[in-house]
């Protein structure tokens, strides 16, 4: 009897469950924080490219296909990021991925100021995308295996909601520094390049997983992180001894053979894992799901300030009427935020993407200016808030070993619709104008309201290790 109690006690100690039954403190806030403002970073550089396509629309004279092909080309990136960079975190850590990819895509965003031609523009968007796409699932992760069982989803749409602030931020740059001058644009690039710096903050000043350095049997370090959340939360830890020589269950390195052979292995191990027993429903759902708001979403937002100017508002006014749309994603996140630990991540889910669907139909149809604005505002309000239930979603459907690669990987289909999105707009502009063009975008969010169906609900549940 005295063995299977002290078994049981080591078990209770293990770091990860540790971690699930503390109160929110101020540890979690700088996680939370400090991942939030990358977050919001990558969002101000994902919306600048709106403004400035805009922008060099006119400038440049584009045609139609090379504006496309601006916007597309950096999501080619982000596909192959995300799918590269959850494979690395799931390898090297999840915030050496996180600052690594800041640093990429900060240094290609401040390069990009200094174009003189599409091409280059087009070089240096490829590997904005590559660091972004990377950063993105890597950062939900995280912040989701550090979050208590009971507050998880609601703190990762609060992650996500940084992402209007960034978004925010790109629509007071496009509307108060792009049109200053001819330059403007250059301003914006060079303002973009700031993650670059505050990649060495990532690196430095924030712990690794105690989740992942569980899953990869560094039990000590994986102590000593939660220690100073316990710290933080004012909880005395477990006795040193206990997490040191309890027998704790380990997760098998993904890695096992030597040299790069091993690390190949592992690598398709990984990718393997996510169409396995018990979880390839939950891996075709989110891939459909995925799909589905990417396309919709890249597609309307990316191309709402040229749709404005075509519809024949100055540059400024389409600016303006941007930033006012914009603005509600603030308020979309913090109800789905609210609702997603009261109704459940999948009821949650559903709701924004009909409320998505519907909105998108009206902003088609929307005539009188009111009308463009109101509807383009509960679009950013619905559709963001589903945003912020899907990143909350994703994470927890996978075990640790393969938790970032699950995420990466269902970023990576989701980006290959923001590609396809940006280049078929101007395609359906021309069969259909606006109407047709966000009556699609309303029928792909109701294909991905359906596919949220087969999903499971772990609202509250700790995280699979």
């Amino acid at each position: 009897m005295a063995g299977v109690t002290d078994t049981a006690a080591a078990r209770s100690a293990r770091p990860s469950d540790r971690l699930d039954t503390l109160p929110f403190s101020r540890a979690h806030l700088r996680v939370l924080t400090g991942s939030g403002i990358g977050w919001a970073l990558d969002a101000m550089d994902v919306g600048l490219i709106s403004f400035v396509i805009a922008a060099l629309t006119v400038q440049w004279s584009l045609l139609p296909h090379e504006a496309s092909w601006i916007a597309s080309v950096g999501f080619i990136g982000m596909a192959i990021g995300a799918s590269v960079g959850g494979l690395l975190a799931d390898r090297l850590g999840r915030r050496q991925v996180f600052a690594i990819t800041l640093l990429v895509y900060g240094v290609a965003t401040g390069a990009s100021a200094l174009v003189g031609s599409v091409a280059a523009l087009l070089v240096l968007r490829f590997f904005v995308g590559l660091g972004l796409g990377s950063e993105l699932p890597v950062a939900s992760t995280y912040v989701s295996e550090f979050a208590p069982a009971r507050i998880r989803g609601r703190l990762v749409v609060i992650l996500e909601a940084f992402w209007a602030v960034g978004w925010t931020a790109a629509a007071l740059i496009g509307y108060l520094v792009i049109p200053a001058s001819d330059d403007g644009w250059r301003w914006a690039f060079a303002i973009g390049a700031i993650p670059a710096v505050y990649a060495l903050i990532v690196r430095w000043g924030l712990p690794e997983s105690a989740r992942f350095l569980e899953s990869r049997g560094r039990l000590g370090e994986a102590d000593a992180v939660v220690r100073r959340f316990e710290a933080s939360a004012g909880r005395p830890s477990p006795a040193a001894a206990t997490v040191r020589d309890g027998g704790l269950p380990v997760a098998p390195a993904v890695d096992a053979a030597p040299g790069g052979a091993g690390r190949a292995r592992g690598a398709m191990r990984g990718v393997a894992a996510l169409w396995g027993p018990g979880v390839r429903l939950r891996t075709a759902s989110l891939w459909v799901v995925w799909f589905c708001v990417n396309f919709s979403y890249y597609g309307a937002f990316i191309w709402i300030p040229s749709l404005l100017v075509a519809a024949g508002y100055d540059l400024v006014r389409s600016f303006g009427f941007t930033l006012i749309i914009t603005l509600a994603q603030l308020p979309g996140y913090a109800v789905a935020a609210w609702l997603i630990e009261v109704w459940g991540r999948r009821a949650t889910l559903v709701v924004f993407l009909a409320g998505s669907a519907v909105s998108a139909y009206f902003f088609g149809t929307a005539i009188a200016q009111w009308q463009v604005i109101a509807a383009g505002m509960a679009l950013s309000f619905f559709n963001l808030g589903a945003w912020g239930a899907l990143y909350a979603v994703t994470p927890e459907v996978y075990p640790t070993p393969v938790r970032a690669t699950g995420a990466g990987w269902a970023a990576a289909v989701g980006r290959l619709a923001s590609i396809v999105a940006p280049l078929l707009v101007p395609v359906m502009l021309v069969w259909g104008g606006t109407p047709l063009l966000f009556a699609v975008f309303a029928g792909f969010f109701v294909l991905a309201a359906v596919a949220v169906l087969p999903l499971g609900d772990r609202t509250g549940a700790a995280l699979d290790a």
